[in-house]
């Protein structure tokens, strides 16, 4: 059967799992214009995916060179907010693994984020480490990074042979690759990314709840106008980093200098 032996409203379903060479054959005898915008969709769709594909395998060049060896991808989510933890993952992918679409996680939508983090965190072997703000504060963000990381490689049920770290070196004794945007370059940091965004998200969701003032919710703990403005009018939190500015600055006047524990 061909194209016009369909309505056009049931053609998307049927051509959905369609190649390019059987498109061609398909529509070979069709003249409808909503059939023939149907097909063009298909194409467009096919050159998209086709195009993902290839991302997918460019993003493999990292874990292929170890290829035979337990390959581990981290990264950190949280370095530059005022509030809230910074957290690491640590991510082994499983065999066969197919993640198209995967990239870093701040290329991807909300949407498309919460639905790899389904997918990723029920297939690899992945791990969570954080840096609470109080060691923020201590050691400073640069280290605490480095701590959550450890962290997040400590907690792993399989010891990795070699890992790649998104922009940082760790100094494991094991194999270590730091690659520069490595979130955007190999898929195993992708996959960390991920993890580690929607980890976050989650937990600052659950701070916003307790302080609703600093649209934690929607903002992570970076410095918007409405988490400056929360800061002016209710002063800061036990989740405040006192080491980054404009918190610094607030905590030295004495209207400000009592951190608050929960609004009333």
């Amino acid at each position: 059967m061909k194209s016009n032996d369909y309505t056009i409203a049931s053609l998307k379903e049927k051509v959905r799992e369609m190649n390019q060479a059987e498109l061609i054959d398909f529509f070979e005898e069709e003249s409808r214009s909503g059939a023939l915008k149907v097909k063009q969709a298909r194409v467009k769709q096919i050159a998209q995916e086709t195009q993902a594909i290839h991302e997918y395998e460019q993003m493999l060049e990292y874990e292929r060179r170890y290829n035979g060896k337990v390959v581990c991808g981290i990264d950190e989510v949280g370095r530059g907010p005022l509030a809230g933890p910074v957290i690491a993952c640590a991510v082994i992918l499983n065999d066969g693994h197919h993640y198209i679409g995967l990239n870093d996680s701040k290329q991807l939508s909300k949407h498309k984020r919460a639905s790899l983090y389904d997918v990723l965190t029920q297939s690899v072997t992945y791990a969570i480490g954080a840096a609470s703000v109080e060691e923020i504060d201590k050691f400073n963000i640069y280290e605490a990074t480095k701590l959550a990381m450890h962290r997040a490689i400590d907690k792993l049920p399989v010891k990795p042979d070699v890992l790649l770290i998104d922009a940082m070196k760790l100094n494991t004794g094991l194999i270590e690759e730091s690659i520069i945007k490595g979130d955007a370059k190999s898929v195993s940091i992708a996959a960390a990314s991920v993890i580690a965004k929607v980890y976050r998200d989650h937990l600052m969701e659950k701070i916003h709840e307790e302080f609703p003032y600093y649209d934690f919710n929607r903002n992570a703990g970076y410095g918007t106008k409405r988490h400056l403005d929360g800061l002016m009018q209710y002063g800061i939190t036990e989740h405040h980093r006192k080491s980054f500015e404009p918190i610094k600055s607030m905590i030295k006047t004495e209207e400000n200098a009592k951190t608050i524990t929960k609004p009333s």
